[in-house]
Formats: structure tokens, C-alpha cells, sequence
């Protein structure tokens, strides 16, 4: 469609409306602020994404490390308990060689003890381990109390006690007593022991008369 100008002075052109420098201002301000705030939350999220993976990474370590530790531990524990073992067969064996190899330290200190006791023989003697029953004969209580203390200050014997005394009354011409005692032997501290054959666990002696001073009744 063509229009003609009748009036022959052109059309006045629609004037632009002018934005105001404030909100041109503002508008920029806002997107700056939002600019900046974007940078902050991805440096804080680059931040925190960076120290998560560090901190897992060290999680890990430390969980490979505890497990380490742990598979140590259970080795040292199996081998404490090794040890245990080991040292108790050793203490076994030890003690077993002792009351093997001790015959003859038992012999010995019984003989020095009966020698420093007036009237008193020994008629029988049971060993079970360390445990003695020992049984005989005295012509007065005295004498058995002499012996019992004589056994203490040997240092061969320990828990020494008397189990029963009583008057011999098959003879009445002579007063005798029959006594049974109990102690336990041990070696000791620092003294080898003699390798003897081993001791029967029973041994029966007569009554002898060198178990008495010389001279003495």
C-alpha cells in the first residue's frame, strides 16, 4: 500500500525514551556482585572438593596402616603365646631335671640332718616330685623337734611338719617313738645339681646305727 505525504513535511521520528544512569549503574553493580559471589562459591567448592579428596585419600592411608598394625599385633600375639608355651616346657623340663638329677643333694642333706640329731633313724623315705613323706623312729620327743629343726636350717626343705608321733609300746624297756613327717625338697639357688641316676620314688633304709653321734645311746 502506498501512502503520499500530503503535507509535504516529513514525519517526525519517534523520539527514543532515555534510561536513566542509576539503574544503568545499579544494573551493573548487580551483575558484578553476582559475578563475584559465583567466583567465591567456586573457589569454596573447588576448595572443600579438593580438601574432601585429601581427606579420604588420608583415611585410606590410615586404614591401610591400621590394618598393618593390626596383622603385627596379631603376629606378636601368636608369638607371646608361643613364648608362653615354650617356657613353660622349659620350666617343665627344668624341674623335672632337678627332681631327676637331685637324688643325690637329697641323700646327702638327710644323712647331715639325722647325724646332728640324737637317737633318731629313718626308716623310710617316699619321695613324690617334691613332696617327702619321710617315717622313723627317735628315743624322745626332743629329738624329733632337733631333726625338724635341723631339716628348716639345711636350706634343702621347706614346709616341714610333723604328721603323727606316738609311743613305741612293743618294747616297754625302751622308750622309742615313731613319727612321720612331711616336707618338700628343693636345691638351692645357684647350686647345680650332681647328674645321678634317678631316685626311686620309694626307698627303705634299716635302722642303722651311724645315723647317731658316735658315743651316744
Amino acid at each position: 500500500m502506498i501512502r503520499i505525504n500530503l503535507l509535504g513535511r516529513a514525519r517526525p521520528k519517534a523520539a527514543r525514551q532515555a534510561v536513566p544512569l542509576e539503574s544503568t549503574v545499579q544494573v551493573a553493580s548487580l551483575a558484578a556482585a553476582l559475578l563475584v559471589a559465583f567466583g567465591a562459591l567456586y573457589y569454596q567448592w573447588h576448595s572443600m572438593n579438593t580438601e574432601a579428596t585429601e581427606v579420604r585419600a588420608h583415611i585410606q592411608k590410615q586404614t591401610g596402616e591400621k590394618n598393618r598394625l593390626e596383622e603385627l599385633k596379631a603376629q606378636v600375639d601368636d608369638f607371646e603365646r608361643q613364648k608362653s608355651v615354650l617356657q613353660t616346657r622349659i620350666n617343665i623340663i627344668e624341674e623335672l631335671q632337678r627332681n631327676r638329677t637331685g637324688g643325690q643333694e637329697l641323700l646327702d642333706a638327710l644323712a647331715n640332718t639325722v647325724t646332728r640329731s640324737d637317737t633318731l633313724w629313718l626308716t623310710s623315705l617316699e619321695r613324690k616330685g617334691n613332696e617327702l613323706t619321710i617315717l622313723g623312729s627317735a628315743g624322745s620327743i626332743n629329738a624329733v623337734a632337733n631333726f625338724i629343726t635341723q631339716m628348716k636350717h639345711s636350706g634343702y626343705f621347706a614346709n616341714v611338719e610333723i604328721k603323727q608321733s606316738q609311743q613305741d609300746e612293743k618294747n616297754a624297756a625302751i622308750q622309742m617313738f615313731q613319727f612321720t613327717l612331711t616336707a618338700q625338697f628343693a636345691l638351692p639357688q645357684g647350686q647345680p645339681a650332681t647328674q645321678v641316676s634317678p631316685t626311686p620314688a620309694t626307698s627303705t633304709a634299716p635302722a642303722k646305727p651311724t645315723a647317731k653321734l658316735p658315743g651316744k645311746a
